[in-house]
């Protein structure tokens, strides 16, 4: 279990219990209110008012699931960005002392080395430091420019490939939010159908409002769905570029100054 799992799970409990507090609390009781005061106005030969206000779109439980599961997305996009700026930071500093003009042997290699081996061990496990270690060591092994470029592309390519396999929970919950909506969708036109009979005797109240649940559910979920697409493609740019930034700094700061 490691620290981003439970992460995970905690944002998913919090994400669970804030937002049913929400409809519990507030949502809920203002749009049956709402509901009831329409009926009332309905019975008593009134005018109703045929807007909906946003208490009543998002009344129902598929509504509530869709806003879960897009707490949960931003809070697992939210870490990975956190840990992506984290690295980025690192770009910015000098990890190899190596002057302009100077040229790195083989047999130099393993002191340069020890000034990124001394980094916290945190910062040692981020891209940059691993690319520029493996690039060293490959070096004082093979004496090799072209085994330290492949070393170097090997490691970016192999971090990229993991940034974005971890980002297939955020992809299903991508995915689920719309699927959820056609869930609401299916109940609210099997609700309708199920009360075909009271539109035949006059009474399309019943119809109506389940008819208003299945296309309420299907807005909402297509909207947030939205919202989780903008945010997902925002953290894999952030991440192809810190990928491709690493690349570009290990090739600048070590490889132009390899000589065999």
């Amino acid at each position: 279990m490691s620290s981003e799992f439970i992460y995970q799970l905690f944002a998913l409990l919090i994400a669970i219990i804030v937002v049913h507090a929400v409809y519990v609390g507030a949502i809920r009781p203002a749009a049956d209110a709402q509901l009831q005061q329409q009926a009332a106005l309905l019975e008593a030969g009134e005018e109703a008012p045929t807007n909906r206000s946003l208490v009543v779109v998002i009344r129902d439980f598929e509504q509530e699931s869709c806003f879960i599961l897009l707490i949960w997305a931003l809070a697992i996009m939210g870490y990975k960005a956190r840990h992506s700026l984290r690295e980025q930071s690192l770009l910015n500093r000098r990890l190899l002392d190596i002057p302009e003009g100077t040229s790195v042997l083989p047999q130099d290699a393993r002191e340069y080395s020890r000034a990124l081996e001394s980094l916290p061990p945190q910062e040692q496990d981020y891209l940059l430091p691993r690319t520029l270690i493996a690039a060293l060591q490959r070096f004082a092994s093979t004496g090799s420019i072209q085994a330290v470029s492949d070393t170097i592309r090997e490691s970016c390519d192999i971090e990229a490939d993991r940034l974005d396999s971890e980002l297939s929970m955020v992809r299903y919950i991508s995915w689920a939010i719309p699927s959820i909506g056609f869930i609401g969708t299916v109940r609210g036109i099997g609700d309708a159908l199920g009360q075909a009979y009271k539109a035949v005797e006059g009474d399309i109240s019943g119809v109506t409002a389940s008819l208003g649940v299945a296309f309420n559910s299907t807005f909402v979920a297509l909207v947030l769905s939205i919202v989780i697409m903008f945010c997902l493609h925002q953290l894999q740019l952030l991440q192809e570029r810190l990928v491709l930034e690493s690349q570009r700094y290990a090739d600048q700061r070590l490889l132009r100054h390899l000589v065999v």
